[in-house]
């Protein structure tokens, strides 16, 4: 005998159904019978979707604490989608909720997601336009540009250039040194080298460069005055400039007062000192000698004896009046 089918009744299509799926991060299927990890391990580094959060520096860190689990039977990629609801907070994890129930199956959708949701296309442009312009700084050795070039990529993982293209725009950037000695190392050009054969000779070359500067740094060498730096001799110079400053300044100081104390005894002088002879304000030896009334001088020459000469006029004059009377 068939089964009757159940009746479905109004009340059955108003009541509220039980969601089938509570999370849109579906769970993986993996061998092992049971799997514990503690999220606590997580909660220090929480993404809340703020302007101000880098979505890459939260992954790599997130990424970097899953590797620290390891479960038998359980692939590290199920343990990223497992935990990482338990990295999100606020906005984030309610963006994360907005998705379908199960509907991100695999760690790289929900890479994709997070990425394309909290950053932005104009970061991402930025960043490739950082990465195409890159240059090594003309006091930058070959492993201190290695190591900022990678971290413009990690920067930028959305950058899309492939392993070729990112070598070539590392050469390029080189300085002429750096390219020189990269071509010597490869015996000819390293342009005419693999991918692979290139990034193994900057890596080595980089990381003999690290361990010269380390050689450099912890060997004490000991320096005479001619053998001296041109930082050193440029201390020197400031330290020598400097002690020359504070004695002009001391003597500087110290002008107001013998300026004052030799007006002071200069004025002394000249009241005390005078002529030994006369008493004069003047030096002794130098008297002025005094001259004479000017009427002795008169009387002087009024008593010469006068020559043809009368008080009247002239003699020539007087002589002739006689002469016409």
């Amino acid at each position: 005998m068939a089964e009757e089918p159940r009746r479905v009744t109004l009340e059955d299509y108003s009541s509220s159904n039980v969601p089938q799926f509570f999370t849109s991060i579906a769970q993986s299927e993996v061998q092992a019978q049971t799997i514990t990890y503690p999220p606590s391990l997580i909660q220090n580094n929480l993404f809340h979707g703020l302007p101000n959060e880098d979505p890459y520096v939260h992954l790599a860190t997130y990424i970097e604490i899953c590797n620290t689990i390891r479960l038998a039977g359980v692939p590290e990629n199920a343990i990223r989608l497992s935990l990482f609801s338990f990295s999100l907070s606020g906005k984030a994890k309610r963006w994360l909720h907005s998705f379908k129930g199960n509907s991100l199956k695999t760690w790289d959708e929900v890479v994709e997601k997070f990425l394309k949701k909290y950053f932005l296309e104009s970061k991402t442009v930025e960043g490739k336009a950082s990465i195409s312009s890159f240059h090594q700084f003309p006091d930058e050795s070959l492993s201190e540009a290695l190591e900022r070039f990678c971290g413009l990529l990690r920067k930028t993982l959305t950058h899309g250039f492939s392993e070729r293209i990112q070598l070539n725009i590392f050469i390029y950037g080189l300085r002429p040194q750096s390219k020189q000695l990269l071509d010597a190392s490869a015996g000819g050009k390293i342009k005419l080298k693999t991918p692979e054969e290139a990034m193994d000779l900057i890596e080595n070359m980089a990381a003999s460069d690290i361990a010269n500067l380390r050689d450099k740094a912890h060997i004490p060498t000991k320096k005479s005055l001619l053998e001296l730096t041109s930082q050193d001799a440029l201390l020197a110079h400031k330290k020598l400039l400097s002690k020359q400053l504070e004695a002009l300044t001391e003597t500087l100081s110290k002008l107001p007062t013998q300026i004052h104390s030799a007006h002071t005894s200069h004025a002394s002088i000249l009241q005390v000192a005078g002529c030994t002879i006369c008493g004069g304000a003047h030096e002794s030896g130098c008297c002025i000698p005094i001259e004479e009334h000017p009427t002795h001088e008169v009387n002087y020459m009024g008593n010469q004896p006068r020559n043809n000469f009368n008080v009247g006029g002239f003699s020539g004059f007087q002589h002739g009046q006689q002469y016409n009377q």
